[in-house]
């Protein structure tokens, strides 16, 4: 989201502003979803892959002892420099590229301020360690300076080593698809937390529905990141339909065993995306506030967890 000085900031955006009975409604779920909020701090750092790099390899050689690949994801605070940020994509690199792990690395665009030399540096130490880099969705409003950046990483790195996502709750992610398979580019699929200015209503799952169809078939690799279960088989169905080349992804510390044993009941492929770094918490605390729901399930998914996948 653009702050309007220049920088962004790579946090959910704030709740739309809400009149009458809505907004009563509004202040009571966030009011029974903040009484969560202690309790999901002192539990949530069993389920990240801890603040280094080097924290979240160890999560993925236990994740690799299941048979299930990573992606990993750096979440910062929000005060680092671009520099900062780029070193720690860089050193992220080189530590998956050591670790001989199957497994990707997920950069955020506005976190480097999609500047073009550190664009240069990341992908070329990509190409050089053999490691594939995927760029996160943010605002729509950063949609274009990403685009941009993404050629400038192509330049230096093969297309085969590197992603983009599309949320389902954007009318332009048909396009973006487009976009993105006349690059030869892998692709995520999410639902998508930023609103589409023009179309704030837009019915999330009939739209993920809609990417996945523009893409079956014709991207060169397809993520499926959910974990609700009738949207990942619906997807997977038209994927698998259309001869695609794909897999799940789920999210380490949010409840995967549901996703887990449908994949292999089901013969897909299951990727964990593993995030790290002290900005996780913060940004995963702000979800379960604004979603009592989503809260409870997490909540209640950690007081019942098993030793098995997804677990420490």
């Amino acid at each position: 989201m653009n702050r309007g000085d220049g920088s962004y900031s790579t946090s959910a955006p704030p709740d739309a502003a809400e009149t009458g009975m809505r907004r009563l409604k509004s202040g009571m779920v966030k009011r029974a979803s903040a009484l969560l909020t202690p309790i999901a701090q002192r539990v949530a750092r069993d389920h990240i892959g801890g603040d280094t790099v080097d924290d979240a390899i160890c999560v993925a050689r236990r994740l690799a002892a299941d048979d299930l690949p990573n992606t990993l994801g750096f979440w910062p605070l929000g005060d680092e420099s671009a520099r900062e940020m780029a070193d720690q994509y860089l050193a992220s690199i080189e530590a998956l590229a050591a670790s001989g792990l199957d497994g990707y690395l997920s950069i955020k665009p506005p976190a480097v301020l999609f500047d073009d030399g550190l664009a240069t540096e990341m992908a070329t130490c990509a190409k050089a360690r053999n490691v594939r880099l995927h760029c996160d969705s943010h605002g729509i409003e950063s949609v274009e300076l990403s685009h941009r950046m993404i050629d400038t990483m192509l330049v230096h790195l093969p297309p085969a080593n590197l992603g983009t996502t599309l949320p389902g709750r954007w009318r332009r992610s048909l396009e973006d698809a487009d976009w993105a398979i006349e690059r030869g580019l892998n692709v995520r699929v999410v639902k998508g937390q930023w609103p589409d200015p023009e179309d704030p209503d837009r019915d999330m799952r009939a739209g993920y529905l809609e990417v996945i169809e523009r893409l079956a078939g014709r991207a060169r690799h397809v993520a499926v990141a959910t974990h609700d279960l009738p949207l990942l088989a619906e997807a997977t169905s038209r994927l698998r339909a259309a001869g695609a080349s794909f897999e799940v992804e789920a999210i380490y510390g949010v409840p995967m065993a549901p996703v887990l044993v449908w994949a292999r009941e089901n013969g897909v492929a299951l990727r964990s995306y593993v995030p790290y770094g002290r900005g996780f918490i913060p940004n995963a605390i702000g979800q379960l506030r604004r979603n009592p729901r989503l809260a409870w399930r997490v909540l209640k998914g950690m007081a019942t967890r098993s030793t098995g996948p997804g677990s420490r």
